[in-house]
């Protein structure tokens, strides 16, 4: 693609959505972090808002509640469930089902149904940058952010990766780039997204608690680049067959990467460097050589496809070569991912709590050394835990297994012939008997290959609580040694 086509140009259409939600009806459903940014966002819009939470009143921010009651929003909580009829609106927190019957009424009765998705997007100025994915969006939009930052382009990291979009756009300028982490919960209620750069890194069996069937995961995911049009980008796996079969129709550009392949055009890995090739370079530099792939600092295969995406939508974002190179050098990673928490009488601790699914904490496995003591199990989301299982390849020597999933988990584990599994009562007795299973040289991992929501409200309060129990198992073994020697 030319130097041209590859600038990203400014939004024309900024604040696409101004008034239009003044005097709506507008039902807000799930008080997260998104609905709460939701709530704020539509009540400043002149919307008439009401909003709904399963949960008992008492739950979560008392102040936020006080405040909903202090200025009259219609709330319903603990069971109360809204009159279906006469809203304009419903605005759906991602982790709400879309089948709860008073949404299944409202929607029959004719109000829209949107994800914080379609809001942001109608009422930001500036455009999108959306990636998605079962694996890696975290990693990938994270490194983006820090390129966009290198390259001082006015930006915002948002969505799924932890600050709700719709609380992002407000105040930025026509200039902001959204590098936004979107899940299949968000994109399945998109109707107007439309992102100028979107990115699917992979598609392996995920949240069929929700989705059921392969297809309608693939279907939500594909809803990423449903609008966008030949002015827009597409960057994908090129390694992944699923994914190579969800975007062949899309109207995009199309720009690859890979790990393995030999691409004309996109971000592939070539005698063990990084490199960008476009053809159509107006500059004549067809290839673009960026970095070894042992200068990144983040481990795994896995990794290296996480840098080959975020380089490819750097690119096509107009990021030159040279800052896209020193971003890639430069980064560390992120927390919850591959974290090292301490080594404790030479046994290492590594906190992988974003490893919600099997094949992400199947590539944890793959980047550690054999010796690895694994904490899993959690939220059962479904997932058939046997293939994981035969892909431990002798690296797990031990099963320390919590949560929901445990008992299930230990069965398929049966299955396969790995007998060496403990089910514990918490994360706390998982710790504490990995460290006493394990020898110098040996890894304590906490990649749970499952959900927190059984035990934890998120993935980053379950790697928190992994990071104080490392820490104070550390201040105990300390206070040991030092009474020894007294």
């Amino acid at each position: 693609m030319s130097e041209a086509k590859r600038k990203i140009k400014k939004s024309s259409c900024g604040g696409r959505a101004q008034g239009r939600y003044a005097g709506k009806r507008v039902l807000i459903v799930g008080m997260g972090k998104s609905g709460v940014a939701a709530m704020k966002s539509f009540s400043r819009e002149g919307a008439d808002v009401a909003v709904y939470d399963a949960k008992d009143i008492e739950w979560g921010d008392k102040e936020l509640f006080a405040r909903i009651k202090e200025i009259g929003l219609p709330a319903y909580f603990n069971g109360a469930e809204p009159d279906p009829e006469g809203w304009d609106c419903i605005v759906k927190s991602p982790g709400v089902p879309s089948d709860l019957s008073f949404i299944k009424a409202a929607v029959a009765g004719g109000a829209s149904l949107v994800s914080d998705l379609d809001p942001a997007y109608e009422l930001a100025e500036g455009n999108f940058i959306a990636i998605t994915g079962t694996n890696g969006k975290t990693t990938t939009t994270t490194l983006v952010g820090e390129i966009y930052r290198a390259a001082g382009v006015p930006f915002a990291v948002t969505g799924n990766i932890g600050t709700p979009v719709i609380e992002t756009v407000e105040g930025a300028s026509p200039e902001t780039i959204f590098v936004t982490e979107v899940s299949s919960f968000q994109l399945e209620d998109a109707r107007e997204f439309r992102p100028k750069i979107a990115a699917i890194l992979n598609l392996t069996p995920d949240h069929l608690d929700r989705h059921v069937t392969m297809e309608s995961y693939g279907a939500a995911k594909a809803k990423v680049f449903a609008r966008q049009t030949e002015d827009d980008y597409i960057v994908y796996n090129a390694d992944d067959e699923a994914v190579i079969k969800l975007v062949e129709n899309a109207r995009s550009l199309h720009f690859p990467f890979s790990r393995t392949k030999s691409l004309k055009a996109g971000a592939m890995l070539k005698g063990g460097r990084l490199v960008i090739c476009d053809p159509e370079a107006s500059n004549g530099k067809r290839e673009i050589d960026l970095i070894g792939a042992d200068e990144l600092r983040i481990p795994g295969a896995h990794n290296v496809e996480n840098a080959l995406a975020a380089a490819a939508i750097a690119y096509c974002g107009g990021i030159c070569g040279k800052i896209i190179a020193d971003s890639l050098r430069s980064f560390k990673g992120v927390e919850h991912r591959m974290e090292h928490v301490a080594t404790i009488g030479g046994v290492k601790f590594v906190n992988d709590s974003k490893g919600t699914n099997p094949d992400a904490s199947a590539k944890a496995i793959e980047a550690s050394s054999p010796g690895i003591l694994l904490i899993a199990g959690g939220y059962d989301k479904q997932s058939d835990f046997r293939p994981f299982i035969r892909g431990f390849g002798g690296k797990v020597k031990h099963l320390l297994l919590m949560g929901a999933t445990a008992e299930r988990f230990k069965e398929e584990a049966g299955d396969e012939g790995f007998k060496a599994v403990t089910v514990c009562k918490d994360m706390g007795e998982c710790v504490r008997l990995g460290f006493e299973l394990a020898v110098p040289g040996d890894t304590v991992l906490l990649s749970p290959a499952s959900a927190s929501w059984d035990m934890y409200s998120c993935f980053e309060e379950r790697g928190e609580h992994f990071k104080r129990l490392v820490e104070e198992l550390a201040a105990t073994k300390i206070r040991i040694e030092w009474m020894g020697r007294a």
